[in-house]
Formats: C-alpha cells, structure tokens, sequence
C-alpha cells in the first residue's frame, strides 16, 4: 500500500493530509512538524492571539486528536534533514521514513535583520510562530516604544496592534510609500492615512542604519540622521520560501520549490504546495503567499497525489485587519494600469478596481464587502466590467455581477 509523507505541518500541509483522508486514501500518512503545536492559523498571530482575544487552543486547525483519529502519524518537534531520494526515504530526528509519495508544505521563512545592524540584539523580534509571538507578548505593553521596520502587510498588522495596545510605535518603510510593492498609491494613501490617525509616527522613504544596545536593543539610528530610544523592534521585512530541504535534495528550484501545473516538482514522485511553492500562470511562474493558496494547492495536489491529473487553477484572494478596517483583496494588480476608485456606501469604505487594457485585474475593498464579493465574482467569471461604471456611484454594482 501506497506510503505518503508530508513534510511541514502548517496550513498546507494540514489541509492536504484531511484531504487525503477525505478522498478515501487508506495507506499510511505521517506529517512531520518542526514545532510542538499542532497545525494551526497563523493569521489571528498577531493580532487576536497578541490582544489576549484568542486562546491559543483555538488557533488549532483541527483538535490534535483529530489525527490519531483519523490514521494520520503526525510527528511534532521533528525537523527533517535531508531527503534520500534513491531509496525514498526522509530523515527526521534521526530516523529514516520511508515513503512512495512524499509533499513537500515547508512554508516559508521570515527575513531578519543582519546580526551586524544588531539584528541579533534581545528585543528584535519576527512575527512568524507561536513562538515568535510569545516572545514578544511580555514587551508590548502600554507606554512601551517600538520600532516596526517595513511597511508591508506584516509591518502594518503589527504597528495595528502595538498602536491598540498603547505603545508608542514608530514605523519605518525604506521605499517611496508603504505597500509599494504590492498596492497603488491610493491604498497606500488610504492605509497611511489610518495608521496617523491612530498616532502612529509612520515615516516613508527612510530605512534603519543600525540598531544600538549592548545585549538587549535599546535604540535605532535612521537614514534620515535621527535616532530613535525604543524598548523592542518587530521587523516585518517579508519572508521567503522555505526550500533548503529541496534545494539539499537536487530538486528545481525558480522563486520557491518549482512545481508544474499539478504540484509535481521535478521528482515525479515529490510533489510540493503552499508558501514554499511555485507554479505556472499565465505564461509565467508565481509564488503567492496566503491561506486561501495554501489550502486550495495543497487540495489539488492531494487529489493529483490519487491520480487525478488536474492542473491548479489560483483564484487569488486576501485579508487584511487594521484598527477597525478590514482590507479585502481579490485578485492580483501586477501590470495595472489604471486604478478606479468607488467609493463605498458608509462612512470610510471605498473600493479601488485595478485594470490593465481595460481588464479588470483585482480589486481592494476597505470595509466595503459588497465591492470585494462582486469584484471576486467578475474576476472568477472572466468578466470586466466597463471602468466607468465602476467609477460611477450610481451604478448598482450588485447588477454587475450577474450572469
């Protein structure tokens, strides 16, 4: 009988396992997980779990019995080392596991802070794992300074959360405009806009020099001259993909573990999904680094895994929680060249719709769900609604959204 490994016990591969299950598959399925939680829900990390909102129990995926339950040998605290492929084995805490198929879900990795800069200073901090946000939780306290190094999505959760708690946060973006990468000006306008509202000193185009403390930080020199005093530093940096254990084991790699349009890498019998993985699209390659991508690939792959020779087919979508904003992306803006802003019908909702040649790409939607639902519906259905009525408040956008 077929014998399936999973390597990374996070979203992916939580969600690829269950699905194994639920297709009938009744071989033998181990899960190895690096850290001693169960998999579970990164998102609520930093932001419900930090506040005390969340218990940690609830962060779980599924309760840890429903593994034993269900057949499935999933082994925390296990890192894997190497991967034999010749006599297909895996070799995790010093023992070899044998397996026919084998997935790899390693995730990704969070980018630190040179130890030069003083990255390596007590009181640096990544957002991440449980861990990581345990770490951290003694020092945010109200009145404590902290310093959020980037302006992405990450930095921006968590300069959210510290400004909730009643800290004095200080954010810093190297770039021109937060969110650069990955929004328009006008959602980088929007967000910037929110986080001064809510006192945060938030400071674009300057970057960090160095960070000063002799074991513990203590405080920051910018590019812009000033320095700052600061109690503890949450780097938010972006993260990368987690394919050393691929790249050890000669498997291609291009931005992530390189996987065709079924999830097989370039050893037919490993396969690969998630934050980790990289896959064809639209006459490229992408990676996309969200929960909806990890359980959809991981879902596919393990229908692929039992023979059913389906291609994946992302339907993009992501969230963000700030303060009492809730982003909602559908889509993905790369090569837009026009951005039509809609705004919403209560107070501080408004929709931006991306278009390039006149298709629609993505849409966010700030508070305003009506927009993200119809835009996630037009997007999925291929349609691309004229510009202009979009832009149009009286147009009635639920009628857009009709077949």
């Amino acid at each position: 009988m077929s014998r399936i490994v999973v390597i990374g016990a996070g979203q992916a591969g939580s969600a690829l396992v269950a699905k194994l299950r639920a297709l009938d598959f009744s071989g033998p399925i181990t899960l190895i997980g690096e850290e001693p939680a169960p998999p579970y829900q990164r998102p609520p990390l930093s932001k419900k779990y930090l506040l005390g909102e969340m218990e940690k129990e609830r962060l779980y995926l599924r309760p840890e019995s429903y593994y034993a339950e269900n057949g499935i040998d999933l082994r925390l605290s296990h890192t894997a080392v190497a991967i034999d492929r010749k006599d297909k084995l895996v070799i995790a805490d010093g023992e070899a596991i044998a397996y026919d198929q084998l997935a790899l879900t390693t995730g990704s990795v969070p980018r630190r802070l040179p130890g030069r800069i003083g990255g390596a200073l007590e009181g640096v901090h990544v957002v991440r794992t449980l861990a990581d946000v345990d770490a951290m939780a003694p020092g945010c306290r109200r009145g404590a300074r902290v310093l959020i190094v980037g302006g992405g999505y990450i930095g921006l959760e968590a300069a959210a959360v510290c400004a909730k708690l009643g800290m004095q946060v200080t954010l810093v973006e190297m770039a021109e405009r937060v969110l650069g990468r990955v929004a328009a000006p006008e959602t980088s306008a929007y967000f910037r806009a929110l986080h001064r509202a809510h006192g945060v000193d938030l400071r674009e185009g300057v970057g960090l020099e160095r960070l000063t403390g002799e074991t513990s930080v203590t405080g920051a020199q910018l590019s812009d001259g000033s320095t700052l005093a600061l109690d503890m530093v949450i780097v938010g940096v972006g993260i990368t993909p987690a394919t050393e254990l691929a790249e050890a084991a000669g498997l291609a790699i291009d931005n992530g573990i390189a996987v065709d349009g079924r999830g097989r890498t370039s050893d037919p019998d490993i396969w690969a999904a998630g934050d980790c993985a990289s896959f064809p699209y639209k006459g490229g390659r992408i990676r996309l680094e969200s929960v909806q991508n990890a359980i959809d690939q991981a879902e596919c792959v393990a229908g692929n895994m039992l023979g059913a020779d389906a291609d994946y087919m992302p339907y993009p979508w992501f969230w963000s929680d700030q303060y009492d904003v809730k982003l909602q992306i559908a889509g993905l803006n790369a090569g837009y060249d026009r951005v039509v802003v809609r705004p919403g019908d209560k107070e501080g909702a408004v929709s931006h719709w991306y278009y390039a040649r006149g298709t629609l790409l993505a849409v966010d939607a700030m508070n305003d769900p009506r927009a993200y639902m119809v835009g996630k519906r037009l997007l999925e259905a291929g349609r691309s609604p004229d510009a202009q009525a979009i832009a149009d408040p009286a147009t009635d956008l639920m009628a857009l959204a009709r077949p």
